[in-house]
């Protein structure tokens, strides 16, 4: 057996990476905050988890990589780890390697608690839109390693109010589940979280990074990143109350003058949070701009152990590959990109897992997968409601379909189901012209 130790040291100034072969060893010390391990093929992939130091007044972080090839070496000179790396010459040019794949994270290994998902994908709690209805037909589609409720206010839920109710509306099909609360008041709170847990939840994540007035008025979501005594009590307390893992969904700060994400996502961490979701970027800037990477990657040098997953602007697999590679984040969260591709998470995970990408949907295959939604829609919520959400999604459906636009007004003007099959039959009618007349 031989073993190959890869160490990354950066700080803002300087990179360097030095690379150590161990010829002959049966037995590696492995630091006990290590990432994971994982077996592909021949070979033993042991991701360790970032250190931090200063070194001559410079903020440095170091990651290590272990690469154990068992059996003959000349005859398993390549090996792909999961997490969408290239394949590599294990033996020749392990610096390659290394240097493509994503630091501190690991595809097999993600772990919240006592709860495994099966991917490093997840679907995000996106506000008046992650239904059930949406969220069974993202999950039909494959890829999705836990999906989250929309948020939901304690107070309602406890009420059983018909809208809290339709929020966190579930069956045996939606798990693992992840339902998301928002609020201020640890007790309310918790007593939220409890009800979660006895109706299946897999996962409890508490709102401190929407940015939505209505929420931050009540001194819930990113308002709780203005008070980090009172965010961290009131973790604190959600987890004192329930079995099952809690997790946190944050932005960076409040804004630009108050990044405080690298110290409340440790704090948390003390008080027993079992992973940490990272949107990057501030409540103030909403959704202007682009997602701060660097802003992601310092929150996951400032965990001990939990794991960091990384969220905003992720629109393909190679996106979320690039977050996790630049950011050593743990797994991604997918939002807005789902509403018109509900496909990215199946592909995203096929891409992150080395597997083969899947062929592209056709656009038969999108409308189909829309009719699939309008009927849990009209299930799930009735002719007249269910008509007037779907409604509002035909918009990001149709950014995905050629020459939609008939369609999509009438869709966007319906009154009644009858009024979208017959919509959905002409633009059928449509697309199935188009490809006899490309043929001819």
């Amino acid at each position: 057996m031989r073993a190959i130790l890869l160490t990354r040291r950066s700080s803002k100034s300087t990179n360097v990476d030095q690379t150590s072969l161990i010829d002959g060893t049966d037995e590696l010390s492995v630091p006990s905050a290590f990432w994971g391990i994982a077996r592909v093929g021949p070979v033993v992939w042991a991701s360790l988890r970032f250190g931090s130091a200063t070194e001559g007044g410079r903020d440095t972080r170091e990651s290590s990589f272990i690469l154990i090839e068992h059996g003959d070496a000349n005859s398993h000179r390549h090996a792909t780890r999961p997490g969408g790396c290239v394949d590599g010459d294990v033996e020749q040019d392990p610096r390659r390697l290394f240097n493509s794949c994503s630091v501190g994270s690991n595809v097999d290994v993600l772990r919240i608690g006592s709860f495994q998902p099966a991917t490093p994908v997840f679907l995000s709690p996106i506000a008046g839109y992650c239904d059930l209805a949406f969220r069974l037909t993202v999950r039909s589609l494959g890829g999705v390693g836990l999906a989250s409720s929309d948020l939901v206010n304690p107070r309602g839920l406890l009420r059983q109010t018909p809208k809290s109710m339709a929020l966190v509306e579930t069956n045996s099909d939606d798990q693992p589940l992840c339902i998301q609360l928002y609020g201020n008041e640890p007790d309310e709170m918790a007593r939220a979280a409890e009800w979660c847990e006895e109706h299946g939840a897999a996962v409890i994540d508490i709102n401190m990074g929407c940015p939505v007035d209505k929420v931050c008025k009540r001194n819930g979501g990113s308002a709780l990143l203005r008070d980090i005594i009172a965010a961290v009590r009131l973790a604190g307390t959600v987890v004192r109350a329930v079995r099952v893992p809690v997790t946190v969904k944050m932005r960076l700060g409040w804004d630009d003058g108050s990044i405080v994400a690298p110290e409340l996502a440790r704090a948390l961490e003390d008080a027993g949070v079992a992973a940490i979701t990272v949107h990057g970027r501030t409540a103030e800037q909403k959704f202007r701009g682009s997602v701060r990477l660097d802003g992601i990657a310092r929150v996951v040098e400032a965990v001990r152990s939990i794991p960091v997953i990384g969220n905003g602007d992720i629109c393909s697999p190679q996106d979320a590959e690039h977050m996790r590679r630049v950011t050593g984040c743990a797994g991604v969260m997918i939002g807005r990109a789902a509403l018109s591709d509900p496909w990215l998470l199946r592909d995203t995970s096929a891409w992150l897992a080395g597997d083969p990408m899947p062929p592209p949907p056709t656009p038969f295959e999108r409308l189909d997968v829309m009719d699939a939604h309008f009927r849990r829609l009209l299930a799930f919520r009735g002719e007249r409601i269910g008509t007037m959400i779907f409604r509002q999604r035909v918009s990001w459906y149709c950014r995905k379909l050629p020459a939609s636009r008939e369609f999509k007004e009438r869709v966007r003007l319906m009154t009644s189901p009858s009024e979208y099959w017959d919509a959905a039959g002409a633009y059928r009618e449509q697309l199935a012209a188009g490809r006899a007349e490309r043929a001819a």
